[in-house]
């Protein structure tokens, strides 16, 4: 008897520094950078439907709603593809497009689910695939699929999900955000203006460790153009107090490490702590 209704669940990504790499092919388009693939992300509820319908849900920490939105030309567009309608739930609990790989989160939880629903027979990399071609046409990411494919703090050495990818598991510490609004990711990666910003101001070495990977993304950050007002603010503060902070990428917030980190975000708004995430998508439950 085939499943009526499958969950799914991606965590997101919060990248620090990044550069994008033009290709000839979607496939080969992306970015290499560097970041931390965190155990909050998206959950996707997806149910054999004759209809495509796609509900965005946004709740707090005990799950009280937050946010509604409807539709999603992404999800859509990469169900169109594949041939398949389905009605789909997705759930977070960060901000959308605050620079969280939520949108990445949302196709790798989103199509996972779908291909146990459906009996599509798709590998991982074929369900990579799809997510990451979808988000480099949309222009809504260009690393976050790949980086999801799995866990760790993350240092991506080419572009796409086959570029060589290295993950260390060495997060001992939470990692806690905060977040002033979204920045409009389409605007910045489609303009070649920033994209030569950017570029400059890509590290010329790897992160030794934890704090190296902040320091290297704090500087990117403040280097490439993309900093806010706001975010420089907590950064200056978190500096002062020798708080490994940088900013969230494509996202008007904050991410920091360590203890110490929440009561200096705190000062500024709500404040999300996250973990490090140790594996990519996966199924999470299967009901008639």
């Amino acid at each position: 008897m085939k499943p009526g209704t499958v969950t799914a669940f991606c965590p997101g990504h919060i990248s620090g520094y990044f550069k994008r790499i033009s290709g000839n092919t979607r496939a080969g388009t992306g970015s290499i950078g560097a970041g931390i693939v965190i155990d909050k992300g998206v959950l996707a509820k997806v149910t054999a439907s004759g209809k495509t319908s796609v509900i965005v849900n946004r709740n707090d920490a005990r799950g009280k709603l937050l946010e509604r939105s409807t539709g999603s030309p992404l999800i859509v567009s990469v169900m169109d593809r594949l041939g398949v309608t389905a009605s789909i739930v997705t759930e977070c609990q960060l901000p959308i497009g605050a620079g969280f790989g939520l949108s990445a989160a949302a196709l790798l939880s989103t199509l996972t689910a779908l291909n146990r629903l459906y009996s599509l027979d798709l590998t991982d990399h074929a369900i990579a695939l799809y997510a990451h071609e979808a988000e480099v046409e949309h222009r809504t990411g260009l690393g976050d699929v790949a980086a999801c494919q799995g866990g760790g703090r993350v240092v991506r050495r080419g572009p796409g999900i086959d570029g060589r990818i290295e993950r260390r598991y060495d997060l001992t510490e939470p990692v806690y955000t905060i977040s002033f609004g979204p920045i409009h990711t389409p605007t910045v990666l489609g303009s070649p203006r920033q994209m030569e910003q950017v570029a400059s101001a890509f590290p010329r070495r790897s992160p030794k460790n934890v704090e190296d990977f902040f320091q290297i993304s704090r500087q990117f950050s403040l280097h490439s153009g993309l900093a806010t007002p706001e975010v420089r603010k907590v950064l200056e503060l978190c500096t002062a107090r020798d708080v490994p902070a940088s900013m969230t990428m494509l996202g008007n917030g904050v991410f920091a490490y360590g203890t110490e980190a929440r009561d200096i975000l705190s000062q500024f708004g709500g404040v999300c702590e996250c973990g490090m995430a140790r594996s990519g998508a996966r199924i999470t439950g299967v009901s008639p």
